[in-house]
């Protein structure tokens, strides 16, 4: 099983990116999905996450209405949209799938972990 996190660059603040994350190795239609961040210095932490068919999702307080997170299921895959960036989102971002159809904010409920995108945004 391989998770391949993609998207991450440099950008303004207030500007936009997208990451993508790719599994391949199974299918995790039946699971739950997330993207955590770890800013230099700081641990890991949880941004956002999507429980197997779309219907749930969860941010952290920091990125609600700023981050969207949506999955594509058929493909394998799941992204996360983030808009009107500001520097303290610069971090290595981590996809990751969870232990069930649902991991919510819990780093211990995920079993799988992309290897990270970072994310720089300047001011």
């Amino acid at each position: 099983v391989q998770l391949q996190a993609s998207g991450g660059g440099v950008v303004q603040a207030g500007g936009s990116l997208t990451l993508s994350c790719v599994a391949s190795g199974r299918t995790f239609s039946g699971y739950g999905m997330g993207w955590f961040r770890q800013a230099p210095g700081n641990e890991r932490e949880f941004v956002a996450a999507i429980n197997w068919n779309g219907a749930y999702t969860n941010y952290a307080d920091s990125v609600k209405g700023r981050f969207t997170i949506s999955r594509n299921s058929a493909k394998n895959t799941q992204c996360l949209q983030m808009n009107n960036l500001r520097p303290g989102d610069t971090a290595v971002y981590y996809c990751a799938v969870a232990r069930s159809d649902w991991g919510n904010n819990q780093q211990a409920m995920y079993r799988y972990w992309g290897q990270g995108t970072e994310v720089t945004v300047s001011s």
